[in-house]
């Protein structure tokens, strides 16, 4: 499912107008994105945990010449967790 068929659904399930659904939708992820850059997290009962992690700077290879070792430096990840409710919908 892309964005345009998640707006879509959005729409359909809500009985709101594709551009309404378009702005909640939009909301959504802005809210989420601005949380995460404030390295907050946001926790849905339910769903799931939106938060960041540390990845630390580690060596790896260049796939353009693999004898070459290149240093991939530390970063801020974004990371989901998937909640108990959203585990057992899937798993049905």
């Amino acid at each position: 499912m892309n964005k345009a068929e998640l707006i879509e659904k959005v729409a359909e399930k809500a009985f709101l107008s594709k551009k309404d659904a378009a702005a909640a939708t939009d909301a959504v992820f802005a809210a989420i994105t601005d949380a995460l850059k404030e390295k907050d997290s946001v926790r849905l009962i339910g769903f799931g945990t939106f938060e960041t992690r540390q990845r630390k700077e580690r060596a790896g290879r260049n796939p353009h010449n693999p004898e070459e070792t290149v240093v991939i430096p530390a970063a801020t990840v974004p990371s989901f967790k998937a909640g108990k409710g959203l585990k057992d919908a899937v798993n049905k």
